[in-house]
């Protein structure tokens, strides 16, 4: 039996695509990639965490090319697993964001991101670390955050759910004080972002490379609830590092303290540090990305 060469791993619960759906989409992917000389495999993910175990399985097998079928989650925890590995990444985007896919100019349409994963070539770009947190897109503190657990704990996901969970946590969200490398502020949020947007075309850092060895601290002061309308239509606009209210530097390392545990998101998903102190970093060069 001929050895793995591609392997797809799925995620049966991403986004709001329905199963039957992705098994359908799983089977052009695998005849397109029989077609174009691969041997393909496809696995579909059981628990937290499956992804990131099965994508490192793969590389050990020697497997070249690892695609994921599902969303931002489903995005992390499989690059987390072929990280610094000469295994590239294909996307085939099904989240509620695709935030880093979008960046990239991966298309959302999955047919034809199917089509890209299977002739595009591999590309090096930079990886983020918050703590021992891997992130590829953004991670963030804040109002970012906040809108992340509450998003969480929704029975039901996609954009809709996402912008009505963000609405209703406007009202109720209080700035917060930090120290952002000694220097104390009180901020809205605090994203550092490898890639430039959160997914949905909401971009946070307009001028974010994936490949400069950089990330783009972007602090968002206090502001008052008027100019909220303004800030929501500069951030679709890609204008939004344009906003006297948003501070942005490129760094390759940041230190957050906060009071406590803090609560974050890491590509979207919310995770809640042990700490109060939080260190961003790049990692430079560290993930091949099918494009």
């Amino acid at each position: 039996m001929a050895q793995t060469t591609l392997l797809a791993i799925v995620n049966p619960l991403s986004g709001t695509v329905p199963l039957r759906q992705k098994q359908q989409l799983t089977d052009y992917l695998l005849k397109g990639a029989e077609a174009a000389g691969f041997y393909p495999e496809a696995v579909f993910t059981e628990h937290p965490g499956h992804a990131t175990e099965l994508a490192a399985q793969a590389v050990r097998r020697g497997v070249t090319r690892i695609i994921t079928i599902g969303g931002d989650g489903t995005v992390n925890e499989t690059a987390r697993g072929i990280l610094h590995s000469g295994t590239a990444l294909g996307i085939v985007p099904l989240g509620s964001g695709n935030g880093l896919a979008r960046h990239l100019g991966i298309p959302v349409t999955p047919r034809q991101a199917i089509d890209r994963v299977l002739n595009g070539r591999p590309v090096v770009i930079d990886s983020g670390k918050i703590n021992e947190h891997l992130f590829f897109c953004t991670t963030g503190l804040g109002f970012d955050a906040y809108v992340a657990h509450q998003f969480a704990r929704q029975p039901v996901r996609g954009l809709s759910t996402y912008i009505q969970t963000a609405y209703r946590a406007f009202w109720t969200y209080q700035p917060a004080d930090y120290e952002v490398d000694g220097h104390p502020q009180t901020l809205f949020s605090l994203t550092v972002a490898n890639a430039g947007q959160f997914g949905n075309n909401a971009w946070i850092a307009p001028k974010a490379n994936v490949a400069d060895g950089l990330l783009d601290v972007c602090q968002l002061k206090p502001f008052p609830r008027r100019s909220a309308g303004t800030l929501v239509w500069r951030l679709f606009n890609k204008t939004l590092d344009q906003s006297p209210f948003l501070v942005t530097q490129p760094q390759r390392i940041v230190t957050i303290k906060g009071a406590g545990s803090l609560p974050i998101h890491v590509d979207g998903e919310p995770v809640l540090l042990d700490s109060d102190t939080a260190v961003v970093q790049v990692v430079p060069s560290s993930l091949l990305v099918i494009l």
